[in-house]
């Protein structure tokens, strides 16, 4: 990179930077998990020669690094789709159901929110719709950071809640819905083909919580892609132009992605696959009542400390998911 000219051709200098980073991103890991190992090896023999409650202690301490950092890598292994280790668009919807859905909605929000600060991406929220009783009617996030598409593919589909509503003077026992969708975010050197004609771009006045302007200019913008009904939204900015230029980055985004699930699907097609791929399958259960579980349908994991993964700890489901995914695909190239 410092060498002369590097920098003449601005785009294959930033083409080859992000290559980099995509091979330091395996290569460093490797390395610090390498060194781990190494480290038990060391400290094995310096047991063997001296035994020390010290040192048995830093051993076990270091067993634990070491397996945390392979198993680390095993589950990166399994993201090595074209599009795994991109940053993430992921869009909310309630399911039928009123302030219900709207409420669960806003948690899946917020759970999302914090795995992705937990794991330290940075959230961006590009567009919310607030209710005005409670909850949410739509909400965009970006997560921006490496891999972050690639775990959260293992997010898409219709989540489920059981609960006693808080809206229910009677203390019934309710069942919301709520669907996640999660697209990749397209890179400048991806070419997405949309037609200025195909556009149907409005503006409107962004607005918070309870339906309270945050602006007084329309700064909002709403693009409706009429070929395929996509509609994306942006309200993140004051600036109506920083709004219309990230909404077309959630536009490009999704096309993307729909033209990628069609290619899926002719090839599951060709292949004789039964698998059909639609987002719309309930894939996991959130029970607050009478007893707290979350459960997995794909996987069959369960979870029973159900705040915790509510405040962002889906971890556990999302390495259950790939790792099965990963059984599968190994068994499908072997027939």
């Amino acid at each position: 990179m410092a060498g002369l000219g590097f920098w003449d051709d601005q785009d294959s200098a930033q083409r080859a930077i992000a290559e980099s980073n995509t091979i330091k991103s395996w290569t460093e890991p490797w390395a610090a998990a390498d060194s781990d190992v190494a480290d038990l090896a060391d400290l094995l023999e310096m047991l063997k020669e001296s035994p020390d409650e010290e040192i048995e202690n830093e051993l076990a301490r270091a067993i634990v690094r070491a397996r945390s950092a392979v198993q680390d890598l095993e589950l990166r292994n399994m993201l090595r789709g074209e599009d795994a280790h991109r940053s993430a668009i992921v869009t909310i919807n309630p399911g039928a159901g009123g302030r219900e859905s709207q409420d669960w909605a806003e948690m899946l929000m917020r759970m999302y929110t914090r795995w992705g600060e937990r794991r330290g991406y940075r959230v961006s929220i590009m567009d919310v719709l607030h209710s005005e009783e409670a909850g949410i009617k739509s909400a965009t996030l970006e997560i921006d950071g490496e891999f972050a598409y690639g775990y959260l593919s293992a997010e898409r589909g219709v989540h489920r809640l059981v609960r006693i509503s808080p809206f229910d003077s009677q203390g019934r026992r309710h069942t919301s819905f709520a669907s996640v969708f999660v697209y990749p975010v397209v890179d400048e050197d991806i070419t997405v083909d949309i037609q200025d004609e195909d556009l149907r771009i409005d503006t409107y006045r962004a607005s918070g919580a309870g339906g309270q302007h945050v602006n007084k200019t329309d700064s909002a913008v709403r693009i409706t892609h009429v070929p395929s009904g996509i509609v994306v939204s942006c309200q993140q900015e004051r600036s109506q132009f920083k709004n219309r230029s990230k909404a077309m980055k959630m536009l490009q985004a999704a096309l993307y992605q729909k033209a990628q699930e069609e290619r899926e699907a002719e090839r599951a097609v060709l292949e004789g696959s039964k698998e059909k791929i639609e987002w719309g399958s309930q894939i996991r259960s959130y029970v607050l009542q009478p007893y707290k579980m979350v459960k997995d349908h794909r996987t069959k994991l369960d979870v029973g400390n159900a705040d915790a993964v509510l405040d962002g700890d889906i971890d556990p489901f999302i390495e259950a998911f790939l790792r099965e995914a990963g059984t599968r695909a190994r068994a499908g190239r072997g027939n």
